[in-house]
């Protein structure tokens, strides 16, 4: 019994240390995939630790090398080689040498010996094989002979072609070269517009301009003083960094930015400012070889929003007059900038330019008496009356015009065909390096404002053509919608003031409209808020900010010349909208149902009281700027409205438009199509037509659309298309007006 039992134990405690041994092994297992988990984690958080810190340390280094760019724009800029006028002198360069490709090379000619006759032992079989050989030699000379002069037509077609187009391109060569002339010849006599032409295009063409600055200058030279004054734009305080390092946190994982400090940041950008001002005088004073220049005014200003009153506007930052001789003493490269502006050259540099905080400044390019850049003598383009009118140039011949100018602005330019052209009407390459690639350009003959659907179109246009840019030429203006798409876009809009004034600069002709008409003159931007400024405003007077009248951004009849621009003045003003300041909205459509036209004087999308709903029952605003009144025809239904006399509150007009249920009981607006509005003045002139949206079926109440105020005071037109199925109630319910 003992044996057995003392068996059974072992057998027993064996089986014991088995599973003990299977359950020791198990825990060294899992113990060391613990220990391998917690060094891969912390290998990898070594790794991320080790690659945060070096992101860290790239994006510290990038930030010290903008500051270190920012401090040192003055000194590369003296670097820099002067500008050289012959510079811009073109060569047989810009004419390609012919290549005709493959059509160069003659067809090879069949030799006879590699024809040889196959076979034949008998003298009959002999024969027959030699004239099979002459035939194929003979078949295959004629072939080439045929292709040969095949080849030679159409090389001879290939260069007559080629000829035709570098004859044209050598034309224009030696027209802009002549041109270059014309301005350096000008600078030599002294003439005004040709010394803006050519300092503006000294400070165009300079590429020592930081990442990110502006380039816009107004320009005007008085021959007598031999004084240059020009407004030049100078960078937002934006464009130096906020940050002045980067680190990475550890326990949060992630990067961090150390704030550069307010104080350093402000000093700097005034360093910043004062090295553009002083940068400017260098670029015209050493390319002022034939000494046009007796002395420089340059007014630095800055366009943004104001920090106090979030209003856009324009605060001059720096002005200096600097004369000949007391620059030309000056060592720039070892100057601190700020001191030699302040004190050397005794001009202003603003000592809160990070709150635009303006300074006073000096004579303006609209106080001197003689031509401006963008403008001829007398202040109106094409006041000779030898300047194409745009608006009635051929449209072939617009575009060319347009291409035209692209090439005097130094790039590569043609039209495009007038069908399958997808929307394109002229391509341009532009060949600078990195920031150049092609441009795809339309242009819009526009009287009224340009719809924001073009912009659009423009920009799908872009994006199929896989261009680097894309660039809408009109004759007349975008809306804010607009302005609002292109913004971070590769899209560039060049309203017709611009392109006038672009014409002017690169020696070509244009005006917009007659000489003496109002639609002669681009539309004026709205006048900027004033900055605060510690000094009183400069002497001269002011031009008086033109009267808001509204504008249409649905688009109007290209080309069209059915009457003045429905932007320019039609006489609106202020005053009780009545008598001769006020404009007429008459409103026509085609089919046979009859409407009531409203109008609600809102602000955003709440009408501003009861009594601001103009309809049958309430057919004027308290204050009488909106009104019903008898519709001039061919109109049906029309609203007298003065613009200048709206509430300050109000920024919308709304109008809305619903079926006259006691006339037309169950009708709806499937009748309301071929809708327009029409713009006329106190005389019942036409000033424009506005589009407004068709009605649907069931719908018996739309919303035609809104006039909404802009900042500048201007009014654009925004198409409505919002329908009701049950009547006015719902629509003025929507605008705030409780209906019992």
């Amino acid at each position: 019994m003992g044996r057995h039992g003392g068996g059974l134990v072992g057998m027993w405690a064996e089986v014991q240390r088995q599973q003990q041994r299977l359950r020791e092994a198990e825990a060294r297992r899992q113990r060391e995939e613990i220990r391998l988990a917690r060094a891969h984690q912390a290998q990898a958080a070594r790794g991320q630790r080790e690659a945060g810190q070096a992101e860290a340390t790239r994006l510290t280094a990038e930030l010290e090398a903008r500051v270190d760019e920012l401090r040192g724009l003055l000194a590369d800029g003296c670097r820099a080689p002067a500008f050289d006028i012959t510079s811009l002198i073109r060569g047989d360069a810009d004419v390609p040498p012919f290549d005709p490709g493959a059509l160069g090379w003659p067809v090879p000619m069949p030799e006879p010996g590699h024809y040889q006759a196959q076979g034949g032992w008998t003298a009959g079989r002999r024969a027959q094989a030699e004239a099979e050989a002459r035939a194929r030699f003979e078949r295959d000379w004629y072939a080439a002979q045929a292709a040969e002069e095949q080849r030679q037509r159409q090389l001879a077609a290939l260069r007559q072609e080629y000829d035709r187009r570098t004859g044209a391109l050598r034309a224009e060569v030696v027209r802009h070269n002549e041109q270059v002339r014309s301005v350096v010849d000008g600078v030599r006599r002294g003439d005004a517009e040709s010394v803006v032409d050519f300092f503006s295009a000294v400070l165009y063409s300079f590429s020592g301009w930081g990442e990110g600055f502006p380039r816009d200058v107004t320009a005007a030279y008085d021959p007598a003083a031999r004084q240059l004054v020009l407004d030049w734009e100078l960078p937002a305080f934006s464009v130096v960094p906020e940050a002045k390092s980067v680190r990475y946190v550890v326990s949060e994982g992630r990067l961090k930015e150390t704030a550069m400090p307010v104080g350093r940041r402000r000093a700097l950008y005034r360093e910043v400012l004062a090295q553009c001002v002083l940068l400017v005088l260098h670029r015209l004073y050493s390319a002022d070889e034939h000494e046009a220049l007796g002395s420089v005014v340059v007014n630095g200003f800055v366009d943004d929003r104001h920090p106090a009153t979030g209003r856009p506007g324009r605060s001059v930052l720096a002005t200096v007059l600097a004369h000949r001789s007391d620059f030309a003493g000056l060592h720039l490269e070892q100057v601190d900038a700020v001191s030699c502006l302040t004190e050397a050259l005794r001009g202003q540099l603003s000592s809160r330019p990070d709150q635009l905080t303006a300074v006073r400044a000096g004579v303006r390019p609209d106080a001197v008496s003689v031509p401006r850049a963008g403008q001829h003598p007398g202040g109106q383009p094409g006041a000779t009356g030898d300047e194409p009118d745009l608006y009635a140039m051929d449209p072939v011949a617009f575009e060319e015009l347009v291409a035209e100018l692209f090439r005097a602005m130094g790039m590569h330019a043609v039209t495009t065909q007038r069908s399958n052209d997808g929307g394109v009407d002229v391509d341009a390459l532009d060949p600078t390096p990195i920031r150049g690639g092609k441009i795809v350009v339309q242009v819009k003959r526009y009287r009224g404002t340009v719809p924001p659907t073009a912009v659009r179109d423009l920009y799908g246009t872009v994006q199929d053509a896989g261009a680097n840019k894309g660039v809408l030429v009109t004759t007349s203006r975008f809306g804010p919608g607009s302005h609002a798409f292109v913004r971070g876009k590769p899209l560039e809009l060049i309203t017709g003031g611009e392109l006038v004034d672009l014409l002017h600069r690169h020696g070509l002709r244009g005006r917009l409209g007659d000489p003496g008409s109002r639609s002669a003159t681009a539309t004026p931007a709205p006048s900027p808020s004033p900055s605060p400024s510690p000094a009183p405003a400069p002497t001269p007077t002011p031009t008086p900010t033109p009267t808001p009248t509204p504008t249409a951004s649905s688009g109007t009849d290209p080309g069209s010349s059915s009457g003045s621009d429905p932007g320019s003045d039609p006489g609106s003003g202020s005053g009780s909208g009545s008598g001769s300041d006020h404009n007429v909205l008459g409103l026509s459509w085609s089919g046979r149902v009859a409407l009531d036209v409203c109008a609600l004087v809102c602000r955003g999308n709440r009408v501003l009281s009861d009594d601001h709903f103009v309809f049958f029952n309430n057919p004027r605003t308290p204050d009488g700027a909106v009104r019903a009144v008898p519709a001039p025809p061919p109109d049906k239904a029309a609203l007298q409205v003065g613009f200048d006399a709206l509430p300050a509150t109000a920024d919308r007009l709304v109008l809305v438009a619903a079926v006259d249920p006691e006339v037309n009981p169950g009708a709806d607006l499937s009748g309301f199509t071929d809708a327009r509005i029409r713009l006329l003045d106190a005389s019942a002139t036409e000033l424009g037509r506005l589009e407004v949206s068709d009605g649907r079926a069931g719908e018996t109440a739309l919303v035609l659309g809104s006039f909404r105020r802009r900042d500048g005071g201007d009014w654009d037109f925004v198409i409505g298309g919002k329908g009701y199925t049950e009547g006015l109630e719902p629509l003025i319910r929507d605008h705030g007006i409780d209906v019992e």
